[in-house]
């Protein structure tokens, strides 16, 4: 089976907007290694973070641990123990289903990267090289603490 991780990342949270909305927050981080920048809507009731916070955000084709492509509505929602099935979501704290919707190249090797997790947006610019498995159509986003 393929590998369900595409994108590992550990990001510094830089600053948070959270002037517009109730319960979204919008974060803005940049990657360890300082190749990456990060934009993203949060649910920030469901995983609340500060600045100079690090989060670790995975990227995937699927929530299967094997990298097995399944029914989304049939592993999405099973729990820990659930039928004997632990998931890739098991071991991260705010995990999102959505789609990738653009991909662009912004002159040279740097490039820009769009997704949309149910109207809260993933929006990355960095080197083709870390960005270039990311050219797929549905995404799992899953983030956690470091």
């Amino acid at each position: 089976m393929a590998d369900a991780q595409v994108f590992e990342e550990t990001f510094t949270i830089t600053s948070i907007n959270n002037e517009k909305y109730d319960r979204v927050s919008r974060i803005f981080g940049t990657s360890s290694d300082n190749q990456l920048t990060m934009t993203l809507d949060i649910n920030h009731e469901l995983f609340p973070v500060q600045a100079g916070e690090t989060i670790n955000m995975v990227l995937a084709t699927t929530l299967s641990l094997d990298g097995a492509v399944k029914d989304v509505n049939e592993t999405m929602w099973r729990k820990v123990g659930q039928h004997g099935v632990t998931t890739l979501a098991d071991m991260y704290d705010y995990v999102c289903y959505g789609k990738n919707y653009r991909f662009e190249e912004n002159g040279g090797d740097v490039y820009k990267y769009f997704a949309s997790f149910g109207g809260l947006l993933l929006y990355m610019e960095g080197p083709y090289k870390k960005l270039n498995g990311l050219k797929i159509d549905d995404i799992y986003m899953l983030l956690k603490h470091s």
